[in-house]
């Protein structure tokens, strides 16, 4: 049998490892080729990647919300926002061929496909941002972000939840605590506790919140750094999956400003109809940024990001230090994302997104009466959180559950993963394309493993 231990242990997150993944040590069960695979991997690639899973997911191809193995197995996708409008779809696949097949360069030269994007795209924000800046990745985006603030302020204390992950550049990583305690943070950075609205009166969060980034910014006013920016992803992901009370953010946003610093809202997770109600995660709040990051879900897969941002905010940026990414906004990337953009719009992905998601939220709320481990269930749109815990009364998160779960409904061909400083939160993220069908497909697929796990209702 191969050998595996090229990899690193990677089960759990606290030093660097990761939520959901596979451990090599545990490997006795795969197959010959599977193992072989994995060996060929961690010899080419090094020990830095990760797979998902304790059994890892061969996949070959896909198209809507399935993915296909070299066998033909089926899996239903129940994770991936990357791939937002459906894995391979066809308007996108168009765009980008003919595109490729065009032209594909830079920013540098005049030309419609970047104007017309931007065009497209700046109506849907609050009418305080005029401008929008292209990356190839949401790390891009953040790190350009907070340069950005940086300089407009002239500060540089960063603030973020607990568990927050925000990028993978040097900068981004250094104010990403998800990424565990191996990666430093920033001694510019400055933590505030994650929204739990399940264990505290949800009712006081927001001024509870603004409290707490009142206190960080106080330290960092005191050591001489002042507050540049505080940065969320309005749907909390990597801190567990919070979408109540949606008037949480409004209180921080005015004591950052307060202090001089920017408001940055991370919708690289949250944005594009992820949550069904409102186009970006922020607009839930009812607030208005002062910067709008975005990566992910923009393409469609092919890798593009980007920076929306308030003109105040930008010019002197954009004056004395300038701009420029080779691959950034080229023709291809906005090919790309144009026809994401308009299949979301055209499909009606935010109605479909808010439609579903209801129906999947309401069906694991069901649960609840037959099993006491769900300790919560929350989100929005297709974006929900399912808390397991020892029982509900104590409120125990149980983190072995959670990820029992996981790799139970990957045997089962069904796909998702766990978030939290615990990893004890079931996290659903669907492609926007998931319908009825699929949702009662994950529904009865969850249900069973819970009973197949943990030995029937309560």
């Amino acid at each position: 049998m191969a050998e595996v231990k090229h990899m690193s242990n990677t089960v759990g997150k606290r030093r660097g490892k990761m939520v959901n993944g596979f451990d090599p040590s545990k490997a006795e069960n795969l197959t010959e080729e599977s193992m072989r695979m994995i060996d060929r991997r961690a010899k080419a690639l090094g020990p830095a990647y990760r797979l998902f899973y304790s059994n890892p997911v061969e996949v070959k191809s896909a198209r809507g919300v399935l993915l296909y193995d070299s066998r033909g197995d089926e899996y239903l996708d129940a994770y991936n926002n990357v791939v937002s409008v459906g894995h391979s779809h066809p308007r996108v696949v168009e765009a980008i061929t003919r595109q490729l097949g065009t032209l594909c360069t830079h920013t540098r030269y005049l030309q419609n496909g970047i104007v017309e994007y931007a065009e497209s795209l700046l109506p849907t924000f609050t009418d305080n941002i005029k401008h929008v800046m292209f990356t190839c990745t949401g790390s891009e985006a953040n790190d350009l972000a907070m340069r950005i603030a940086q300089y407009h302020t002239g500060k540089s204390g960063i603030i973020v939840t607990s568990e927050a992950y925000h990028g993978n550049s040097h900068l981004t990583a250094g104010f990403s605590p998800s990424l565990g305690e191996n990666s430093p943070l920033g001694t510019w950075v400055r933590r505030v506790p994650a929204p739990d609205s399940y264990r505290r009166d949800p009712a006081d969060l927001g001024l509870w919140l603004a409290g707490e980034v009142a206190r960080q910014i106080e330290d960092l006013e005191r050591r001489g750094q002042g507050v540049a920016a505080f940065i969320a992803d309005s749907l909390f992901s990597s801190d567990g999956i919070y979408s109540e009370p949606t008037n949480l953010l409004g209180p921080v946003a005015e004591v950052v400003r307060k202090a001089g610093g920017l408001f940055v809202a991370d919708e690289v997770q949250s944005g594009f109809a992820r949550s069904g109600t409102h186009f970006w995660g922020y607009a839930r709040h009812g607030i208005r940024p002062d910067i709008i990051t975005m990566g992910k879900p923009m393409g469609n897969g092919y890798p593009v990001a980007g920076v929306a941002v308030a003109p105040d905010v930008i010019e002197s940026f954009g004056n004395d230090q300038r701009y420029f990414n080779t691959f950034g906004g080229n023709s291809v990337a906005m090919a790309a994302a144009q026809a994401t953009f308009e299949v979301i719009r055209d499909e009606c992905l935010q109605q479909n997104s808010e439609r579903v998601g209801f129906i999947i939220k309401q069906g694991l709320t069901d649960l609840m009466d037959k099993f006491d481990f769900i300790g919560d269930v929350r989100g929005s749109g297709l974006y929900i959180g399912v808390e397991l815990v020892e029982e509900r009364a104590q409120k125990t998160p149980s983190s072995s559950r959670a990820l029992q779960v996981v790799n139970a409904l990957r045997e089962r061909r069904v796909l998702i993963s766990a978030t939290g400083f615990h990893s004890n939160t079931l996290k659903i993220r669907p492609p926007l394309v998931f319908a009825e069908a699929h949702a009662d497909r994950l529904l009865t697929e969850i249900e069973a493993v819970f009973r197949t796990c943990f030995g029937g209702s309560k």
